[in-house]
């Protein structure tokens, strides 16, 4: 079910909070409520795409890139993004992710459709 910016949206089930870091898996519970900011439709989740650009993300995190660097590894994520297109079947892995401000001050980027109803 779609929902427009500034909808109010309860968690249908618990949704795991990852991050670079954390100690231990963190969970958002089922039924909290919150407001939708904003949405991203029909943008790639995983697959091919994701995957490589994790890797590039992961081989350059260390370094500070500047300049030139910068603007070669941007090309190479739009190079990553383009031709994993290419491979990927049309509607393959396309879902609605919604950014949501929770009550208890979270905001998460791309929460799953199906992981959110109406309050």
């Amino acid at each position: 079910m779609p929902y427009e910016t500034g909808a109010k949206v309860r968690l249908a089930r618990d949704v795991r909070v990852t991050g670079e870091g954390t100690p231990g898996p963190l969970s958002l519970a089922e039924g909290l409520e919150g407001f939708v900011e904003g949405f991203t439709k029909g943008a790639p989740f995983g697959g091919i795409a994701q995957s490589a650009l994790d890797e590039v993300e992961r081989i350059t995190r260390a370094g500070q890139l500047t300049g030139f660097s910068a603007a070669m590894m941007d090309q190479v994520r739009r190079q990553v993004t383009r031709h994993a297109a290419a491979y990927t079947p049309p509607g393959a892995g396309d879902r609605t992710g919604y950014k949501v401000r929770f009550v208890n001050g979270f905001v998460l980027d791309s929460v799953d459709e199906d992981a959110l109803t109406r309050a």
